[in-house]
């Protein structure tokens, strides 16, 4: 099971929202990721010239996806945040994908979208339908460019609802507490 810098905080927020840990900052070329043998974010790659994270990028805690990773949520705000911060977001909605690995592997590795309980310019928006034409669209192209990039394939299934997407939340949630309650106590 992989390990969370914030092992003990958890998935849902107050008010209907999630905690996000945020990865990579909108804006960035460099994806990072919570390296758990390390405990430290660490530079995972680096996108080539011209492409950058469309938004905020970043897991929520003690959840655990189809991947086996926690579950990757974009995050809408009105600024960058940086790698590490917590924020808390309401759910709008989830793309829920397939993704084939370079070793042929094809997992589960759904997409959610959330925006910033914070956030000014997006305070309005509570679903996909309240983004701008074509937004998700563009989200879906990025990652399916980005992972082509890598040698892997994302393949979008499905779009779902905020209604899918925090159940997509609370699987998640009950996925991970299952591996908690196998797995030895931690020292």
């Amino acid at each position: 099971m992989a390990t969370q810098p914030f092992p003990d905080l958890p998935a849902l927020a107050d008010e209907g929202a999630v905690h996000v840990v945020i990865e990579t900052a909108k804006g960035s070329r460099n994806k990072y990721a919570f390296d758990e043998k390390l405990g430290v974010f660490l530079l995972k790659g680096v996108l080539p010239e011209g492409s950058s994270f469309p938004y905020d990028y970043g897991y929520i805690p003690s959840t655990k996806g189809g991947d086996g990773d926690p579950l990757d949520i974009l995050v809408i705000m009105d600024a960058p945040a940086f790698t590490g911060c917590v924020i808390e977001v309401k759910v709008i909605g989830a793309i829920e994908a397939e993704q084939t690995e370079r070793d042929g592997r094809t997992d589960r590795n759904d997409r959610l979208i959330g925006v910033a309980t914070h956030a000014h310019t997006h305070d309005h928006v509570k679903s996909l339908s309240d983004l701008r034409p074509q937004m998700v669209e563009e989200i879906e192209a990025f990652f399916e460019h980005y992972n082509r990039l890598a040698g892997k394939a994302f393949k979008p299934v499905k779009r779902s609802d905020a209604t899918g997407a925090i159940k997509l939340v609370h699987n998640g949630m009950h996925a991970f507490a299952g591996d908690r309650q196998g797995s030895p106590a931690r020292s």
